[in-house]
């Protein structure tokens, strides 16, 4: 399924990703929504897998992109599309939110 070299990361590296300031991460998370709605990861904004070809524009090709899902499938989407527009710093949360939530993190209220 993933044809081109997504970079993945699992649970507890991101976690210390978003602990060390020294990371400067933009946290996109592709679902709906509704299901955003739910309860996502720290410091994620809201950008659904289907309006991200309208807005990708608005990410910057030199920032480091964690991309989240429910399963990590629709991020792991989004990360083959942005590599394909020129997106080098893409990574792929391992799991989506079923992978952070088992691995015994919280999911947050989206700010």
């Amino acid at each position: 399924m993933l044809g081109m070299n997504v970079q993945e990361i699992d649970a507890s590296l991101f976690a210390q990703w978003l602990e060390d300031d020294g990371h400067q991460l933009r946290v996109i998370d592709v679902r709906q929504m509704e299901e955003i709605a739910q309860g996502t990861v720290p410091k994620a904004e809201a950008l659904p897998l289907h309006i991200l070809p309208a807005k990708v524009h608005e990410l910057g090709k030199t920032e480091k992109l964690v991309m989240v899902c429910r399963s990590g499938a629709r991020s792991a989407q989004a990360c083959m599309f942005l590599q394909q527009q020129g997106y080098a710093n893409v990574y792929n949360l391992r799991g989506g939110m079923m992978g952070w939530v088992q691995s015994g993190f919280p999911a947050y209220q989206l700010a």
